[in-house]
């Protein structure tokens, strides 16, 4: 079966699917166990929980959540992306009992509301514009229980003068008006709007990515 790419207006990797695993540890400064880590912390994921990776590429912190969760216990860790190429790596090096793999357009997730205990998110939103960053905070809030955690990690302002001219760089040099919208640091509001708790800024990496954790409110309906 030949999977396809499925449309969006987001930044598609594709082309670096066969290079992401030597690239991400080096844009990672040598901090992709640690940084990986502080995200799976967060999470806290019960040994039968379910949580969503949304822009998972090549899948290795979904399978690392995967491997926190209890074989047998009903734990599944799902990841997302709308690449094909970045969905059939991750499905050969890194899919098992616990840990599966589709492709799909974060705007647009084809799961039930509420099916999820917890989401996460890195370096996925400064591929995509406005709307669809607006669009898949609601998809993610309708898909998580009350209670459920939001863990996102991505470009935002800068807090150092490399972290600064790394950024500005990047959106600038890559053509990408996502990437600056990121670094005006429009992701907290854009969280809450979607329904979430204010989400707390609980690490900086790099002097420009910063790790948010929030929780959908238990009182909450299915959105807003």
């Amino acid at each position: 079966m030949v999977l396809r790419s499925v449309p969006t207006r987001g930044r598609t990797l594709d082309h670096a699917a066969f290079i992401y695993d030597i690239c991400e540890p080096l844009l990672l400064l040598g901090k992709q166990k640690e940084y990986d880590n502080h995200i799976l912390a967060l999470l806290a994921p019960q040994k039968s929980g379910r949580i969503l990776d949304i822009g998972c590429g090549t899948g290795v912190l979904t399978r690392m959540i995967a491997d926190a969760l209890g074989e047998g216990e009903g734990g599944e860790a799902v990841g997302i992306d709308a690449a094909a190429k970045m969905i059939r790596m991750a499905r050969k090096k890194r899919e098992n009992q616990t840990c599966r793999f589709e492709i799909m357009a974060a705007e647009n997730l084809e799961f039930e509301d509420a099916s999820f205990d917890g989401v996460v998110s890195s370096l996925f939103f400064h591929h995509v514009p406005l709307d669809l960053k607006k669009t898949t905070l609601m998809e993610a809030f309708r898909v998580l229980k009350p209670g459920g955690r939001l863990v996102i990690a991505d470009m935002h302002l800068p807090t150092t003068s490399m972290g600064w001219l790394v950024s500005h760089v990047s959106r600038w040099f890559f053509m990408q008006p996502q990437i600056g919208e990121n670094i005006r640091g429009v992701l907290p509001e854009l969280i809450v709007q979607a329904g979430f708790d204010a989400p707390q800024t609980v690490a900086c990496y790099f002097g420009y990515v910063a790790l948010f954790n929030t929780a959908k409110p238990l009182s909450s309906g299915m959105g807003r």
